[in-house]
């Protein structure tokens, strides 16, 4: 029960709640999913809507239904055989009032026993910031906010304390400024509680919790009276900005607190604390600390024991100080449990992945203990065989012609990181830079390495770093992170100063492990690891930010290959790379997953598989983009800031080809409308993400209008528009040719080596766009409807345009997964060869344990081979003589999975005019 056979990933919030997730257990069962996968279920930020923000890892989310209604779900879930995996985030927390952590940090600073939970340099170059964290919250300049009244001094009768609010944020007043404050009222009154805090006061100015707690109770008393709550009123009379004097009182009392309120635009360049990416209400957590590692997972090891969930799935493992350690910890924590779980749960072990992008080139560690990854690294190479290499070079001179641009992606991806560096992770590069400068000044050989030069050099190393992270430590690096290094310095000293090589040189030594010298000195080898932590916690969020949400959004050569896990720069794969990767697979993490969609994804599965097939119609569609460029012409803004600009109304039409709902037509106005507006976030998304014309910080208003005007515009149905009709021509045709792929696409996953995971709603056709276009409801009651036990084979198209067809195929993949589970999750992955005029356009491969095997095959690049260009139909006779070579012990009569057709094998040959005369995919068994 523990190992998935397959997987489904549901996105829980406070509209889908335990309940409903509950609801869908039929329909999964019936399907063949073994185990939910689901999103963060412990206690987040109110109103989330993806989980990732927890404020109190102690207890589930109440909005989803709290502790019962888990137990309600996976009562329902055990009845029907099923399992849990869940999603838990331990690299960081949401911050803000409901987080009680950071509000004791807040209240306490470096006294309070959680300081050191969340990675905070109490001790930064900022002098303003001694003791202090930095708190960017405010919308606007500290004393421009505090100056209109926005700031204000507040008490919480329930809990007897004082606050600063600022709107929504809550800062927590430090226990040694309450007499202070509560002299200000100038009543006798208060004497009591004043006493209270004075008496509890040490030398240095602090205070104990068990004074605190005694003022803030006495408090709570006087509040209730109408004497008292006069005096605390006049207290925070006194603090008000409304008055000069209150005005110098407020800013002096928050000038005394452990933390510093600043403008939110502070925080790139100023932030003391690490945070998740670059957003600012999500702090770092050091759960490498036991301590915050036990409270932290300490629920998640009760469910565990309980028997609530089989296995977990780590969220951005690359942020974690040591990602291999924590997963080994925990495998350690989990497999001490096993034997406390329910008697009637298979003693099996805990399922285990992690959340990782890999470098094309790049190996999962295989000393981690872990199970495998989510899956990016498998929907990048699936997504790379969808496209024909023949594309690339006319569709690199579409972008080139129409942009002007000669950049290839990875020179996108290089200025991208210069400019974060420089502006959205100035301050975490700076806290980088400054612990190599610490190591620098530890050694008389490498004292005169100025702070300056270090980040010259640092910043080079950064900008060509290939990888997401290396693993190395104070005790040096393996020959995978050897590797990474000396490509990331080939490539650095090509564009450092040729004086600065030798400083370079010693800096990436430094980061990849080799020790300084003096490294007896407990304090160097502190300083040293410091410095590597900090590089290695720096680089994955520049790798994703400058990759997925910058230069995504900046290269539009061909949009499907623009998708977390991938590099567009490797437009495709050949069927024999994919071959190697699945046998890879099967050999080291047999149980990884594999995905095709997730909640992060750029564009859904379906939306991909259909923009893959312009790699196989190049030239058409360069004819048609320029066409409709001309046609819209009018349409767009003139002047200096004409938009849209060309590379976004070239990406704009692979967008509107690529998600077109199947079915839509010109007569439907309020279908295109509701289209419209999709695509609307979609493009503002993404001109904001590119952060050339338009950013997230200050948005391009005029420009965003101008192409959102010309968006609309284009989509508006009449005589005088000739782009759609011609668009909606041209979508006709590319809709089949896009089917095609998407249903090779859905088997390959289904059959490849790994755990097959089905994104919520990707049973149907999935022609979502990015976030939060990809969490949007999904209609249950249409999918049950549809789906008929026994599933109907296979004899004919019709009704393919529903998405029905899809579901077919995904329900006899994952029965046949039940009926064998051994032999999708042990059995052996053969390559098989294909002969023939045509082999070059299928893949095929055998399945094999024991007496048991499956040959799995499917069209390669099918377009030329379509019977006819408006349905996805293949033409059998266009395969001639091409067959896939089989062993001699697979050479026996098999059924086709999908169709039910009884095929005799002659010779060891299969041809595939036999097993692909209808759909592109075919399992024999």
């Amino acid at each position: 029960m523990s190992i998935p056979r397959a997987t489904v990933r549901l996105q829980l919030h406070k509209d889908f709640s335990f309940d409903d997730a509950a609801g869908t257990v039929p329909y999964y069962q019936v399907l063949g999913i073994s185990h939910v996968y689901a999103s963060p279920i412990l206690t987040a930020r109110s109103g989330s809507t993806h989980g990732y923000d927890i404020v109190d890892p102690t207890h589930i989310n109440p909005e989803l239904g709290g502790e019962e209604g888990l137990r309600r779900f996976v009562a329902r879930l055990r009845a029907a055989g099923m399992g849990l995996i869940l999603d838990i985030v331990p690299n960081h927390m949401g911050v803000g009032p409901e987080n009680p952590w950071w509000q004791h940090v807040l209240e306490w600073g470096e006294a309070s026993p959680y300081a050191h939970w969340f990675d905070i340099d109490w001790h930064p170059a900022d002098e303003t910031l001694q003791g202090k964290l930095l708190a960017p919250f405010l919308g606007q300049p500290y004393g421009d906010v505090l100056a209109s009244g926005d700031i204000r001094l507040r008490f919480d009768e329930t809990r007897g304390k004082f606050f600063v609010s600022y709107f929504d944020h809550r800062f927590p007043l430090a226990p040694a400024d309450y007499a202070q404050v509560l002299r200000a009222a100038g009543s006798p009154q208060l004497d009591a509680a004043i006493k209270a805090f004075e008496e509890g006061a040490d030398a240095q100015g602090g205070i104990t919790q068990q004074h605190a707690d005694t003022g803030h109770a006495l408090l709570r008393t006087l509040y209730r009276s109408r004497e008292g709550a006069t005096a605390i009123h006049a207290a925070l009379a006194a603090f008000s900005v409304e008055t000069p004097q209150g005005f110098d009182a407020l800013h002096g009392l928050l000038e005394r607190q452990h933390y510093r309120l600043a403008w939110w635009r502070c925080a790139a360049d100023g932030i003391n604390w690490r945070r998740f990416f670059e957003v600012t209400d999500l702090a770092g957590v050091r759960v490498e600390q036991d301590d915050v590692f036990e409270a932290t997972h300490a629920l998640i090891f009760r469910l565990y024991t309980e028997g609530m969930i089989d296995g977990l799935r780590i969220d951005h493992v690359d942020g974690l100080a040591d990602p291999g350690a924590y997963c080994r910890k925990l495998r350690h924590r989990l497999e001490a449990l096993t034997a406390q779980r329910p008697h009637e749960l298979p003693p099996a072990p805990a399922y285990l992945i992690v959340e990782k992008i890999l470098a094309p080139d790049e190996q999962l560690r295989a000393d981690w203990r872990i199970d495998g990854t989510s899956g990016y690294d498998f929907m990048d190479r699936v997504g790379a065989l969808m496209h024909a290499a023949s594309g690339e070079a006319p569709l690199t001179a579409l972008w080139r012609e129409m942009t002007g641009q000669e950049h290839v992606f990875a020179d996108e991806v290089r200025q991208a990181r210069r400019q974060l560096l420089a502006n959205n992770l100035a301050g975490e590069f700076e806290s980088a830079a400054r612990a190599l400068h610490a190591v620098a000044r530890t050694d008389l050989r490498t004292r005169d390495f100025s702070l300056a030069a270090i980040r010259r050099v640092f910043a080079e190393l950064l900008v060509h770093f290939p990888v997401y992270r290396t693993y190395a430590d104070a005790n040096g690096r393996d020959e995978l992170d050897q590797r990474v290094i000396d490509r990331a310095l080939e490539q650095a000293r090509q564009t450092v100063e040729r004086t600065e090589v030798p400083l370079l040189d010693t800096v990436a030594r430094w980061l990849g492990g080799d020790a300084p010298r003096d490294y007896g000195n407990t304090r160097v080898r502190r300083l040293h690891q410091t410095a590597i932590t900090r590089f290695q916690q720096l680089t994955p969020p520049l790798a994703a930010k400058s990759v997925e949400d910058t230069a995504f959004y900046r290269y539009g050569r061909l949009l499907s290959r623009n998708e977390v896990g991938a590099d567009p720069g490797r437009f495709s794969i050949p069927t024999q790379e994919f071959h190697e990767a699945n046998s890879v697979r099967a050999l080291c993490f047999p149980h990884s997953m594999l995905a095709t969609a997730t909640h992060d994804h750029k564009r859904g599965e379906d939306v991909r598989a259909r923009l893959a097939a312009l790699s196989e119609m190049p030239e058409a569609w360069t004819d048609a983009v320029r066409e409709w460029m001309q046609l819209n012409a009018p349409l767009r803004s003139t002047g200096e800031g004409a938009a849209p600009q060309p590379a976004d109304e070239l990406m704009l039409y692979q967008m509107l080809a690529g998600a077109w709902p199947i079915g839509l037509d010109a007569g439907d106005t309020e279908g295109i409308r509701r289209f419209a507006d999709r695509i609307e976030r979609w493009q503002t998304k993404a001109l904001r993400e590119a952060k050339q014309v338009s950013d997230w910080v200050l948005p391009n208003e005029e420009y965003e209008a101008a192409c959102r005007a010309f968006l609309y515009a284009i989509l508006t149905p009449g005589p005088q528009n000739g782009f759609l009709p011609a668009f909606l021509a041209w979508v006709d045709r590319l809709v089949p040719a896009g089917v095609l792929k998407s249903l090779v696409q859905c088997v390959l996953r289904m059959t490849s080596p790994g755990v097959p995971d089905l994104y919520q709603g990707a049973d149907l056709w999935d022609f979502s766009l990015v976030d939060p276009d990809n969490r949007s409801p999904v209609d249950y009651a249409l999918r049950m409807q549809a789906l008929q036990t026994p599933p109907p084979l296979v004899t004919d198209l019709e009704g393919w345009k529903s998405g029905r067809l899809k579901q077919q195929i995904i329900h006899h993949g994952l029965t046949l997964r039940a009926q064998h589970p051994e032999l999708f999750s042990r059995g052996e992955y053969l390559p098989l060869d294909i002969s023939g005029p045509l082999a070059p356009h299928a893949i095929a491969f055998l399945r094999r344990h024991e007496e048991h095997s499956v040959i799995v095959i499917a069209a390669h690049l099918p377009c030329a081979l379509r019977a006819d260009e408006y349905t996805p139909a293949l033409l059998p006779s266009g395969w001639e003589d091409t067959a896939v070579l089989l062993p001699d012990a697979a050479s026996t009569a098999r059924t086709d999975l999908f169709t039910g057709r009884r095929l005799a094998i002659d010779a060891g040959r299969v041809l595939l005019s036999d097993v692909l005369s209808l759909l592109p995919v075919a399992v024999l068994s």
